[in-house]
């Protein structure tokens, strides 16, 4: 039985205030829950000097990201983080 998933918008808020708390430029953080055909994601856009920061060396600060957002509820939810600010 699959674990049931929080999509009901207490995993945005979530994964905004995780990512607010790393960046330098917490007011130009967004991030949407996107509905589409291949399932749902959690698109994270930050400044583009932030964007490193929210990687992490070899990617580990952003994977780090996806195991809290599915530890809390939203396994089967990607999260994506965007380039294009």
């Amino acid at each position: 039985m699959p674990a049931p998933t929080r999509t009901d918008g207490a995993l945005r808020p979530a994964l905004e205030h995780l990512v607010k708390g790393i960046v330098d430029n917490p007011d130009d953080v967004r991030v949407r829950l996107v509905d589409s055909r291949r399932g749902k994601r959690l698109e994270v856009r930050v400044h583009p000097e932030d964007l490193g920061t929210v990687i992490g060396r070899n990617g580990r600060t952003a994977k780090a990201l996806r195991q809290v957002i599915g530890s809390i509820g939203g396994r089967g939810i990607r999260v994506d983080i965007v380039d294009a600010y």
